[in-house]
């Protein structure tokens, strides 16, 4: 499980970094609730934008993307609305995802789907 965890937070940093260069600002990581967790909250412009990212070694077992289900986009939504009740941003927000496959390579592949859930 420690090399799972491991994997997951690399991820979350090289999308946190892929998203930084981009111009956005990543203003919260892995918040947590009873509910669950928002891997990173960022700002871009005026708009509020919650990404989960989805790590994996390779595509072998499917996409990382498979992994947002119906249920998953849901609690998603539940932990935004969290976030935005004890934060409140102005502007829009947004649920993006991020697909991350060989984060440990000099050159992994990163995939971004604007407004997902």
């Amino acid at each position: 499980m420690a090399e799972k965890d491991e994997l997951g937070r690399r991820g979350e940093a090289v999308a946190a970094s892929w998203f930084e260069s981009r111009g956005y600002v990543v203003i919260d990581r892995n918040w947590r609730t009873r509910s669950g967790e928002l891997d990173l909250v960022l700002r871009q412009g005026a708009t509020t934008v919650f990404a989960e990212v989805k790590t994996r070694t390779s595509v072998a077992f499917g996409h990382p993307f498979e992994a947002i289900t119906p249920a998953k986009a849901a609690r998603l939504r539940r932990l935004a609305a969290e976030w935005c009740s004890a934060h409140r941003p102005d502007g829009d927000v947004r649920i993006d995802a991020v697909a991350v496959i060989d984060a440990w390579s000099a050159s992994p592949s990163i995939e971004h789907l604007a407004g997902v859930a």
